[in-house]
């Protein structure tokens, strides 16, 4: 079964958080997922979340406080900072009741002392995470958009996986990411499916809705379900133009409706 999550990081972000959630469930989104909501004071979002029975499926950890930062976890030296993001993210978390934290890795050089430290801090995070019942979120993020961003393939993040060994580190994939750095998503996915806990979506190059350009999402999200997939689809895309205009895509995986 085909379900969408709102990405409200991209959709309605003219919106404040609440009212993006209340107008992703009048569009028929069935699920939320955040970027950085940490300025929206928790109530407010506990309550637009009760209004419309929405889940919260995720937010992520700070990009840093200094100029170029794209997260903390994988840089050496900045141990403290990566787990004061963690800390919040988590506790944020907790106080909405989100299911996950991606926990972002920033911009680092690919080798030995940059995995040992993101590693460290994945299992810093898992276990401050398990205490609440929160799945730790790792994603690949492609290197035309975020240069020098230091998780970039799903084998570099299975690999992290089996490293920390943690049962709630997960894999985020973003569909988008890995068909512009590595390309062969049905395979990518089915080898490493039982490490993905969340899948996202956008048009492939323009990252704008999901109806154009190199993948055929109206083929392969079902495909992806007959592969185990269970979860939602979260809308991660930039608008054309505004999210209400552009929701059109949506219309080609309802179901028609009856005429009796």
């Amino acid at each position: 079964m085909v379900r969408f999550s709102a990405n409200l990081g991209f959709l309605w972000s003219e919106l404040s958080l609440p009212d993006a959630i209340r107008r992703a469930h009048a569009a028929g989104f069935e699920a939320v997922e955040f970027h950085w909501p940490f300025a929206v004071p928790v109530d407010e979002v506990r309550i637009a979340l009760a209004e419309t029975g929405l889940p919260l499926l995720g937010l992520n950890t700070r990009k840093g406080g200094s100029e170029g930062d794209f997260g903390l976890a994988a840089l050496s030296g900045r141990e403290e900072e990566a787990r004061t993001a963690i800390d919040e993210a988590i506790a944020y978390a907790a106080k909405v009741n989100a299911r996950a934290v991606h926990v972002m890795a920033g911009r680092a050089e690919e080798n030995a002392v940059a995995e040992a430290t993101f590693a460290e801090n994945l299992a810093y995070a898992c276990g401050a995470a398990s205490t609440h019942r929160i799945t730790v979120l790792i994603e690949p993020i492609n290197h035309h958009d975020v240069p020098g961003y230091f998780l970039s393939r799903v084998e570099q993040a299975a690999d992290l996986v089996a490293r920390v060994g943690a049962d709630n580190l997960k894999i985020m994939f973003d569909c988008y990411h890995v068909q512009r750095m590595q390309g062969d998503l049905l395979r990518r996915f089915v080898d490493h499916g039982a490490m993905i806990d969340h899948v996202q979506i956008a048009a492939v190059p323009t990252r704008a809705e999901p109806d154009e350009g190199d993948i055929s999402f109206e083929r392969l999200l079902p495909v992806l379900c007959d592969n185990g997939y269970r979860g939602f689809f979260g809308a991660e895309y930039r608008p054309r133009a505004g999210t209400e205009e552009g929701l059109g895509w949506l219309d080609a995986y309802r179901a028609p409706k009856s005429n009796g």
